[in-house]
């Protein structure tokens, strides 16, 4: 492709993308597609000869968009909703132009030392102490598993690095602790390093879905007891089905008594942090070993960017260091090459993004629109409040309503299906998309706000339209 032709594509490219962002509300939130109706649209095998780039984005326009779940739609309320800002646009983009792989120093200087000062930027929006070391990862779920492996490096007398624990008799069985509402990644984690499901405890909760410290203390004990190493304890700041927020302070306190491991997810709700109203969600997480928040899900940065933070780096680069010859530099010791930091060799340069849309939003626009959406949840949580036929099933902690339709004369069994059918039939309108949980095994429905353009009347809709299904369910 020439620079001309380039130059023109580019244009059309960025056009639409401006058109989208300025109007994301001019396609369905869902789209009206069933599984493999895109496929069969699509030729079986690949052209033998290049295709003009006019065909190629009027087949995009024509074919991927309307089979695409739109995440930038103001109601798009499921899961944690996220943002693809201008900002994050264009640093995406020139990060493609610019095609780096971010593995050592030398591979590129910008990208090493760009991310490692982004992510102070963000650590100090936040408010954890200077001695937290960041990278960036794709997702929440591949940091834990990454802190997880660094949690054995506590123990360099087991010789996991070296041995591995395949078959070994001289291996104590190791333990791992998180809450019930933890998150999936925990377990995916634990079976992919090899400690095995059987070595991961699910701590009881609280009244307010909390880890139970004295139980995870008892469990703890139980473990000692009989021989097993508790080797780390994952605590949650904002757990996926209701945002919890667990005891950080007690639990760091019991991980440091027994030597533990304290890793923080706090993927979702670690950024409310920049609120200075809200900067106690994180007290206690500064004695942690490792903690992860996602500028990707509430800090309006397009998929993928997830940072992993730790104080003890030597470790997590114990975990995973490993120079064949011909990676071998000579900056230097002093010199970051963020590949012994992950399983990764290859890294994009994620940093790029998230480093405009701080600089373009600055840490008082953030906060203003985290501040929002706070304020309207609260409101949603209010509404649900004050009619009887609804009721909230946890604390609106941050920017996520957990609730159920509870139409009276109903028993337990059929409150799951009545309010499982009102999902159904919201979605069904395509005009709005929500999720559902379980709160101590109860069927609930998910509201949860976080793209840029929501407002208070998209909340208010939302609302309506389960009214609107529990209705006709009537």
């Amino acid at each position: 492709m020439s620079p001309e032709e380039f130059r023109r594509h580019g244009h059309a490219v960025i056009d639409w993308i401006a058109d989208y962002l300025a109007d994301p509300e001019g396609w369905p939130v869902l789209p009206s597609v069933k599984p493999g109706d895109l496929r069969k649209s699509l030729p079986a095998s690949p052209p033998e000869h290049g295709e003009s780039m006019e065909s190629i984005l009027a087949d995009f326009e024509r074919l991927i968009v309307p089979a695409s779940t739109h995440w930038n739609h103001p109601d798009f309320m499921a899961y944690f909703p996220n943002s693809a800002t201008g900002a994050g646009v264009l640093g995406e983009a020139l990060s493609a132009a610019l095609n780096v792989n971010a593995m050592l120093w030398r591979t590129t200087p910008a990208g090493t030392e760009l991310e490692t000062h982004t992510l102070d930027w963000l650590r100090q929006m936040i408010g954890l102490p200077d001695k937290f070391f960041g990278v960036i990862g794709d997702t929440a779920s591949a940091n834990t598993l990454y802190a997880l492996a660094a949690a054995r490096e506590l123990h360099p007398e087991l010789r996991i690095r070296e041995e591995g624990m395949s078959g070994r008799v001289d291996l104590p069985r190791l333990t791992i602790y998180c809450s019930e509402e933890a998150h999936s990644s925990v377990d995916k984690a634990v079976m992919t390093l090899g400690y095995g499901l059987e070595s991961l405890r699910k701590i009881p909760t609280d009244s307010a879905l909390r880890m139970d410290p004295r139980a995870l203390r008892d469990a703890v004990k139980n473990d000692v007891r009989a021989g097993r190493i508790p080797i780390a304890v994952v605590a949650t700041v904002g757990t996926t089905s209701t945002t919890a927020v667990d005891p950080v302070p007690a639990i760091v306190e019991l991980s440091e008594r027994h030597g533990m491991w304290l890793h923080v997810d706090a993927s979702y709700a670690g950024v409310a942090a920049i609120l200075p109203e809200m900067r106690d969600v994180l007290a206690g997480c500064e004695r942690a070993e490792s903690l992860v928040v996602n500028p990707h899900k509430w800090l309006f940065t397009p998929v993928d960017c997830s940072a992993l933070y730790t104080r003890r780096p030597d470790l997590l680069k114990r975990a995973f260091q490993h120079i064949p010859e011909y990676l071998v530099v000579s900056e230097g010791a002093g010199v970051t090459n963020l590949m012994n930091y992950s399983i990764a060799l290859g890294r994009r340069f994620r940093a790029l993004k998230l480093w405009f849309v701080i600089r373009n939003f600055g840490v008082d626009g953030l906060r203003s629109l985290i501040r929002e959406h706070i304020r309207i949840a609260r409101k949603l949580a209010e509404w649900i409040d004050d009619d009887p036929e609804f009721e909230r099933m946890a604390e609106a902690n941050f920017s996520t309503v957990v609730f159920r339709h509870c139409p009276p004369g109903m028993s337990a069994t059929e409150l799951d299906a009545h309010n499982a059918r009102l999902v159904e039939r919201v979605l069904a309108t395509r005009e709005v998309f929500l999720s559902h949980t379980r709160v101590r095994g109860k069927y609930a429905l998910r509201i949860a706000i976080g793209n840029i353009h929501t407002t208070e009347e998209h909340v208010r809709h939302a609302l309506e339209l389960v009214r609107e299904a529990a209705r006709a369910e009537a």
